[in-house]
């Protein structure tokens, strides 16, 4: 028993180490699993490109959560996968794949990094088709 606690401890930590050293923030991808648009806003830049199925707009801060919110409560969301991820110089990505109840998402996330954060300055949701 004492060894499976170990083992699992042991796990957890170099799970928890591993998300810390990425340059995407952890926050980002719990907030897309949860749908949840006010958490996404402490990552999202003063502008952001935000386009989804194809309608693109570069909007404020405050717009683009407004507009997410919208989103996730007309695509309930039930899951968020983390599909690839990536980084050069200041700047880092993620896609993957958001779970709804109005079908799948494809999720493009850009960052740049500034003042030692990566902050949010574009994000794309295209549906899968199936």
């Amino acid at each position: 028993m004492k060894k499976r606690i170990f083992l699992l401890s042991t796990a957890l930590l170099f799970t928890i180490t591993s998300l810390l050293a990425q340059d995407v923030p952890v926050g980002v991808v719990l907030a897309f699993k949860k749908g949840n648009s006010q958490e996404l806003n402490k990552y999202l830049g003063d502008q952001v490109e935000l386009t989804i199925q194809n309608n693109s707009k570069n909007i404020d801060k405050k717009l683009t959560e407004s507009t997410l919110s919208s989103f996730f409560a007309n695509n309930k969301v039930n899951g968020f996968t983390v599909n690839h991820q990536g980084n050069r110089d200041e700047t880092s990505f993620i896609i993957g794949t958001l779970v709804t109840s109005g079908g799948n998402y494809r999720v493009n996330c850009f960052f740049r990094k500034l003042q030692n954060k990566y902050l949010i300055h574009q994000i794309r949701i295209d549906k899968i088709n199936d």
